[in-house]
């Protein structure tokens, strides 16, 4: 932390510098707003950085998750656009050096526009776009499906990352009110309800409990899920991570799912919800156990697997299983991208080939949720969260 703190120290006073050096004799009305402007953002920098240092309590308590988030978000949308001005600003200086020795106007001009850019960006993203959600309607058509299951309407909802709406619970309420109107046949939720520890759930099972599904809801734990995160774990403390994990989602409601499945029958027809944990950090991402999942399944007329991670589809399920649909989450669209009717990237898909929406291989299918929550940092540019809700049908053909 010394190191940060002589870091953000370094930059603010070249900051102050470069305004003062660029706007001090050209117009001071100018000059006082924006160093009245960046005074106030640097007293939000420097409120959390202290928070953080000065934090005395257990390190996955809710508070000390959604000030770390929120610094790191500092960082990208306050420290950086900082850093590249300053870059600029003193570029041109060393260009001048030789000649009257003052700076590049031109040159720091860019530089205030590029950061000005990235900070309205960032700062949109945190303040809207992580509460942009969003609800994407599918359309899976299954061959020989059951009558009894054409029209059957799954919602889907992942990674929350339940800090992230940490001051944010109303948020949180009407997400959940939100997927009751939508009346769910079956409600899954595919991971990451944390992000670091337990003590993150607080009391949400309260709030997630007010969803429900005609024949139930169905959930699994993500790789966060498991502790794998926390700094201060021992081996025992992460397998209480995981019992009381285990407990508070049952408590929210929801049928957890470990490397396992359940019957569910509607109509005449059968279901088996089947769920596979998932372990690790990335790129060492554990798979659960598919064929321990799966090898009791009797008489179902449809096969719906939950498994945090899409890549495990390409791995284990497509063209290996006769699983009908995987519903899957864990990668965010990375909260960054371009997502428009013609248009859909995001830098996820260097990691994640298929990491949002609906995917199809033979008669297998893979839907990839977006998310609810965030992670690492508090935006979603372009890259809205997202309630899914998946129509079965028939396929004639």
């Amino acid at each position: 932390m010394t190191g940060l703190l002589i870091l953000l120290i370094i930059i603010e006073i070249l900051t102050i510098n470069v305004i003062r050096q660029h706007l001090y004799d050209r117009s001071w009305m100018s000059y006082y707003f924006i160093i009245t402007v960046n005074t106030v953002i640097s007293i939000w920098l420097w409120v959390l950085f202290f928070e953080i240092i000065s934090f005395g309590g257990i390190y996955d308590q809710p508070g000390n998750i959604s000030a770390i988030t929120g610094f790191y978000g500092m960082m990208g949308a306050v420290v950086l656009p900082r850093t590249i001005m300053i870059l600029f600003h003193y570029a041109g200086i060393l260009i001048r050096r030789k000649s009257d020795g003052g700076h590049s106007r031109l040159l720091t001009n860019t530089g205030m526009i590029i950061s000005a850019f990235i900070f309205f960006i960032i700062a949109s993203g945190s303040l809207m776009g992580r509460f942009n959600f969003k609800t994407e309607y599918l359309e899976v058509k299954i061959k020989g499906l059951k009558k009894d299951l054409d029209g059957l309407r799954i919602i889907q909802i992942s990674d929350l990352h339940l800090t992230s709406f940490y001051h944010h619970t109303g948020k949180l309420e009407d997400v959940m009110k939100k997927v009751n109107e939508l009346e769910p046949d079956i409600l899954v939720n595919t991971g990451d309800f944390i992000t670091i520890g337990w003590r993150e759930f607080g009391r949400s099972d309260t709030i997630l409990s007010l969803a429900n599904g005609r024949y139930g809801e169905f959930a699994v734990m993500g790789n966060h899920d498991f502790g794998t995160y926390h700094p201060y774990f021992t081996e025992a403390e992460q397998q209480n991570n995981v019992s009381l994990m285990n407990g508070f989602i049952s408590s929210s409601g929801y049928r957890v799912l470990n490397d396992g499945f359940t019957m569910v029958n509607a109509g005449n027809a059968r279901i088996a919800m089947i769920g596979v944990q998932t372990k690790g950090s990335f790129p060492d991402i554990i798979h659960g156990d598919l064929k321990k999942a799966t090898e009791r399944i009797y008489g179902a007329d449809l096969k719906i697997l939950l498994a945090h991670d899409p890549n495990q589809w390409d791995k284990e399920v497509a063209g290996k299983t006769d699983i009908d649909l995987t519903l899957s989450g864990h990668t965010h669209g990375m909260q960054l991208g371009i997502l428009t009717k013609r248009i859909k990237w995001s830098p996820a898909v260097f990691f994640y080939p298929r990491w949002n929406g609906l995917y199809r291989e033979g008669d297998q299918y893979l839907v990839v949720n977006r998310g609810l929550g965030v992670l690492g940092m508090p935006f979603r540019i372009w890259m809205p969260p997202e309630i899914t809700v998946i129509t079965l049908r028939n396929d004639p053909e």
